[in-house]
């Protein structure tokens, strides 16, 4: 009886776990894929898509709903480039095609038009499709303009700078030359835009710089190009200007003229009234090969000879230019060792009295240079002024003149004579000018009467009451003050009283023609009987003949200097000089 009760119990609870996961599994294994597809794409938080072979979305998530601003019932089915405009269908669907071939994802950027923002996409292909990954780039393009226009254009006037203009340049002269066209290259600079600065200040300055951008557009067409260099100076690049040389050359004059008038017109800074012109280099370029660089230099050279013939008018380039710049170049390399070879030598002119005395000496400086011998001051003088030489060669030879003194003061026979030394206007205008005339004088240790320093007229044109506090300082030391060329320059009588001036200088071009010039005489004559009333010298230079030197004597000059009574020497010849006219 008790062995059929007995119960027949199932498995151990262990075998029903086994069973049950068993179970689970062929349950989970038979959940949809779809259902598993969606959950997957769901937990992806960036904006994403999937697209079929064609083009055609079939999965469209909130974040792409988001950022793309589409709902994915409008946009399934249907092809990405249809639905976002044709700005985007070549490159998208050359992209879709590029990684189907490859069988790799591709990366690439794109602007989409119809949500105005730019889009990173990420296209990975699988067997049924595309899967497409978007991000707004938006703020990093934007960024990147930034960087791209401070890089590539002015701040001030917004036009391109000198490295976008560099670039254009290149590719327009390589253009041009494929094309067998002409173009034109023309350098503007503003006419004394610095005294505009100087006089109202730099925000007037900034103000006519974006005037004269604005006008300079307007001149030209939108496909050439308006530069600004920097500070007054701006470029303007032409093309397609003919195939005939000629054509070009009158087509470029044409466009220069009206440069020049509009830019002539005047200009309202903020409500004053200014007027303005500009000097104009213009170099043409087509079929020959040009470098940029050159066409720079040459459209440069040009703008300064429009410079120097008067300013307000527009030159262009011929070889001759190129040819007198490099002996320029050349010059001035030469000249920045002359001092530190000891090539620059002083040579001394002696000045006489009515008697015919020797009173003293004017010294003159010359340039023995070793291939081209003795070079004439008056071609290297210039570019001294230009390149800034003129500053340690002007100290040199005030040295050079200090010393000469204190060594004849050592010499009763000489110690009366005085040394006249030509100061330019560029030198006499540092800060320190006068501090290191006093130093020179110390460290030498000669007699500051017996220097004389000769200033030219064109000192008188600007910064009046400055020049006057120097030359009150130099008179204060007993420094003796000429002003040289008298008659050629500003020569303001109205000035002229206020100078501490010791002697005035009649320029040699009235000595010259004293004899055979009534004109000439009559104003040698009006000199002297000036200079006698405001009881200054007058000492006449470029003496030649016995008639010049009696007329001037007769009209009460009073010292003489010129081929007539001696030739500039070196200094052994002057002494040799010396002892001979004592004798």
């Amino acid at each position: 009886m008790k062995a059929r009760m007995k119960k027949v119990y199932p498995q151990t609870s262990t075998a029903f776990a086994q069973d049950d996961r068993q179970a689970a599994s062929v349950s989970t294994d038979l959940l949809p894929l779809a259902m598993r597809l969606s959950t997957t794409l769901a937990s992806i938080s960036e904006a994403f898509a999937t697209l079929d072979l064609t083009g055609g979305f079939t999965y469209f998530n909130k974040e792409s709903e988001r950022l793309l601003q589409r709902s994915a019932p409008e946009l399934l089915g249907k092809k990405i480039w249809l639905e976002f405009g044709e700005a985007v269908s070549a490159s998208v669907q050359s992209k879709l095609e590029q990684a189907l071939t490859t069988k790799h994802h591709v990366e690439f950027e794109e602007f989409f038009v119809s949500i105005g923002k730019w889009l990173e996409m990420r296209v990975h292909p699988f067997e049924e499709g595309f899967a497409v990954y978007f991000r707004d780039i938006s703020a990093r393009k934007v960024a990147e303009e930034k960087i791209h226009h401070l890089a590539f254009y002015d701040i001030l006037t917004e036009l391109p700078n000198r490295q976008l203009l560099l670039e254009r340049l290149e590719r327009a002269v390589n253009d041009m030359q494929i094309a067998q066209q002409f173009g034109a290259l023309m350098f503007i600079d503003l006419d004394n835009f610095k005294t505009l600065n100087d006089t109202f200040g730099h925000l007037k300055g900034d103000v006519l710089l974006q005037q004269v951008a604005e006008r300079l557009t307007a001149c030209v067409r939108q496909e050439d190009t308006v530069a600004r260099l920097g500070g007054d100076e701006f470029v303007v690049l032409i093309q397609g200007l003919g195939l005939q040389s000629q054509v070009a050359l009158s087509k470029a004059q044409v466009i220069a003229s009206k440069v020049l008038s509009v830019l002539g017109e005047p200009y309202d800074l903020a409500g004053f009234e200014h007027h303005s012109t500009c000097s104009i280099g213009v170099t043409t370029f087509g079929a020959q090969p040009s470098s940029v660089s050159d066409l720079l230099k040459q459209a440069d050279l040009a703008m300064y000879q429009s410079k120097s013939l008067g300013r307000n008018m527009a030159c262009f380039f011929d070889p001759h230019m190129q040819t007198v710049a490099s002996a320029n170049a050349a010059l001035n390399a030469d000249l920045r060792t002359a001092l530190q070879n000891h090539e620059l030598v002083v040579y001394y002119q002696p000045q006489f009295d009515r008697a015919r005395r020797m009173v003293g000496v004017e010294a003159l400086l010359r340039w023995q240079h070793p291939q081209r011998g003795m070079v004439n001051p008056s071609d290297f003088i210039p570019a001294a002024e230009e390149t800034g030489l003129i500053l340690p060669i002007g100290q040199w030879v005030l040295e050079q003149a200090c010393q000469q003194l204190a060594a004849w003061s050592l010499r009763p026979e000489t110690a009366h004579l005085s040394i006249a030394v030509n100061v330019s206007s560029r030198q006499f205008r540092q800060p320190d000018f006068v501090d290191s005339v006093v130093a020179v004088i110390q460290n030498c240790g000669c007699r500051a009467d017996r220097l004389k320093i000769e200033l030219t007229e064109s000192l008188l044109a600007n910064n009046m009451e400055s020049t006057i506090a120097k030359m009150n300082a130099l008179k204060a030391m007993c420094v003796s003050l000429a002003l040289d060329d008298f008659g050629m320059g500003y020569s303001s009588l109205s000035y002229l009283h206020r100078l501490p001036l010791t002697q005035l200088k009649i320029d040699k071009s009235f000595v010259a023609d004293v004899c055979t010039t009534p004109n000439a005489a009559a104003i040698s004559h009006a000199i002297i009987v000036m200079a006698q009333s405001l009881g200054l010298e007058v000492i006449a230079e470029g003496v030649e003949t016995e008639a010049q030197w009696r007329f001037l004597a007769d009209q009460g000059c009073g010292y003489f200097q010129g081929y007539l009574l001696c030739t500039p020497l070196p200094l052994v010849g002057l002494e040799s000089f010396m002892r001979s006219h004592k004798e």
